[in-house]
């Protein structure tokens, strides 16, 4: 999502929020009015009490101006009292009305998608970031509010004493906050784009990080895209520090500049008649009032406005239950549309690596779309993809873009936008009267292993009762003897607390094997083996029969695979591995040295 996209949304929300609580924002104004009195005394009575008391030889009539100048700072802190009472009005309602919509987010993910709940980040948003958003929102309120209302009782005072004074304290000022003004969008943007790339940048250290082993292994390097991204984050950390200087020189011209040119025209004020007192009024103004309320609108536009924008963005998108959003660093997939060069369906092309002929298809993807919410950027876009009877296809790509996107449409848990996606024939949405789709299994990452015996977590996914001779079948070709050994043989109790998150895929993997449906789907189901176990499982799971579509957490499993489809944020690319690298540079990237290898 652009910035702009974020203060549209953020601000229509904000519109409809204030503009059913008209009363609220006028009790308001009533009290910030009566608070910008005291501003406009404290002035006006300093330059009485030295042009008609002190400076006139009348000591007691400048007291007696001073007091009232207290006395209305008094009457000050009474209105500020009020201010507060009316700010609660104000924000509790925008917490609750933020609590609600985060309930309703997190039980509409509980009910869509019962595995994600627990990663949905459900209970932070509803401490952590709706605590965040009421703070902010409070203190914006009350810097905003006092900054107007400041202003306006200065600048009274200073008409009321010598209107001329505003030719030395408007123009700096305005054209300060002008120009931090303009500052704040694309400072806002400078820093949600150097958050995104460190996010990248820390999300592929990470994956660089666990694929060294293999990486050294096989003789290769993985360096580059990483560098790209450093050089990225260098580059966008220097825009963001001479957007920081720029809004420093505002803050210096707005907050500064008025007191020089005041004090530098004071000759030529005094010559034309302006009184010491009225000279005095003003510096009180703009010292004691009105530059500090403007240093603290400016410090909290830059900070808690920022942080207020990209919260209440969280809470503005779509909800969460229609999937997870790509992640912001990676790329959104928009797969061009067929051309010549790459025909649609089935039908070979040029170029292409082996396409499926005939009508024995497994499952086939027509012109598909698909995005996260009416708004969003679509995650695949026109993608055609036909896989036959017996065909084990590698999915590959950069994290967040689209690959588990691309499983959940095949296996019906998410309708297309557009397009249509068909198992065996049949719309893969289509439900079945009772359980589980018995056309296509899928395993997630995290794999799924109840309390039950080793039997029973291995047998789940078949129909009937799983015979001892398939069990050690199974067992076998996953090389899984050590394991089930440890735990105590078929029918020894399993307790998933006490599995490691390898034993847990190797278990649910066993499942799948056993599982007559005609389509595997393993969305990174092995990423936490090791290479041997998993060649090991990807090799059984291709002699089983039917379909096997695995997204592939290593390179090697592309290598492994009849043929593989990359997913490049551009373009949907499918051939074989031994061609893809000379059509798909990042195919080519993600290879690296095993190309050459080879």
């Amino acid at each position: 999502m652009s910035e702009y996209d974020a203060w549209r949304r953020v601000g229509a929300e904000g519109r409809r929020f204030l503009h059913g609580r008209t009363r609220t924002l006028g009790a308001l104004a009533l009290w910030s009015l009566l608070e910008s009195a005291h501003t406009f005394l404290g002035g006006y009575a300093v330059a009485r009490a030295l042009d008609d008391g002190f400076l006139a030889a009348r000591p007691g009539t400048g007291i007696g101006w001073l007091a009232m100048a207290a006395a209305g700072a008094l009457f000050g802190g009474l209105a500020l009292r009020g201010v507060f009472a009316g700010l609660a009005d104000l924000v509790e309602p925008l917490r609750d009305g933020l609590v609600r919509r985060a309930v309703r987010q997190a039980l509409e993910i509980a009910a869509a998608d019962p595995a994600r709940a627990a990663r949905s980040g459900a209970v932070s948003r509803l401490t952590q970031q709706t605590e965040m958003a009421r703070d902010s929102f409070a203190g914006l309120v009350l810097v905003a509010r006092s900054f107007v209302f400041t202003a306006a009782g200065a600048l009274a005072g200073m008409v009321a004493l010598a209107p001329v004074l505003l030719l030395f304290v408007l123009p700096p000022l305005v054209l300060g906050t002008a120009g931090f003004l303009l500052t704040l969008r694309p400072m806002a943007r400078m820093q949600r784009r150097v958050l995104d790339t460190d996010e990248a940048l820390a999300a592929r250290a990470g994956e660089l990080a666990a694929g060294l082993r293999d990486v050294v292994a096989c003789g290769g390097g993985a360096g580059g895209r990483l560098e790209l991204l450093i050089a990225d984050q260098e580059r966008l950390t220097r825009q963001l520090a001479r957007w920081a200087a720029l809004r420093t020189l505002t803050l210096g011209v707005a907050g500064r500049l008025p007191v020089v040119a005041l004090l530098l025209g004071a000759p030529w004020l005094i010559g034309r008649g302006l009184s010491a007192g009225a000279l005095a009024a003003a510096l009180t103004y703009l010292v004691q009032s009105l530059l500090p309320a403007l240093d603290a609108l400016m410090s909290a536009m830059g900070t808690a406005g920022t942080r207020l924008l990209v919260v209440l963005d969280r809470f503005c998108l779509p909800s969460p239950a229609q999937g997870a959003k790509p992640a912001a660093s990676a790329r959104p997939v928009r797969p061009s549309r067929p051309s010549a060069a790459e025909p649609r369906g089935p039908e070979p092309g040029p170029g292409h690596g082996p396409v499926p002929r005939g009508p024995a298809l497994a499952a086939e993807l027509r012109a598909v779309r698909f995005a996260y919410g009416p708004h969003a950027q679509p995650v695949i876009d026109g993608l055609d993809l036909a896989l036959r009877e017996g065909e084990h296809l590698a999915v590959v790509g950069p994290s967040g873009i689209g690959k588990s996107t691309l499983t959940a449409l095949l296996a019906g848990l998410l309708p297309p936008d557009r397009g249509t996606v068909l198992l065996g024939g049949a719309p893969a949405c289509r439900r079945p009267a009772r359980g589980p789709d018995p056309r296509r299994t899928l395993l997630p990452q995290q794999a799924y292993v109840f309390t039950g015996t080793v039997r029973e977590n291995l047998g789940h996914l078949s129909p009937g009762p799983v015979s001892d001779d398939r069990l050690r079948h199974a067992v076998a070709a996953l090389g899984m003897e050590a394991l089930v050994e440890r735990l105590g043989g078929p029918d020894a109790p399993v307790d998933p607390a006490g599995l490691s998150q390898g034993e847990r895929q190797q278990l649910a993997l066993a499942a799948a094997y056993l599982s007559p449906a005609p389509l595997l789907l393993l969305d990174e189901a092995t990423c936490h083996l090791d290479p041997q176990a998993e060649e090991r499982a990807e090799g059984a799971l291709a002699r089983r029969p039917g379909t096997l579509v695995v997204v592939a957490h290593r390179i090697s499993s592309a290598v492994r695979a009849d043929r593989v489809l990359v997913l490049d944020g551009t373009r949907a690319v499918h051939g074989t591995h031994a061609d893809l690298p000379a059509r798909s540079p990042l195919y080519r990237e993600l290879v690296g040295m095993w190309n050459a290898e080879g």
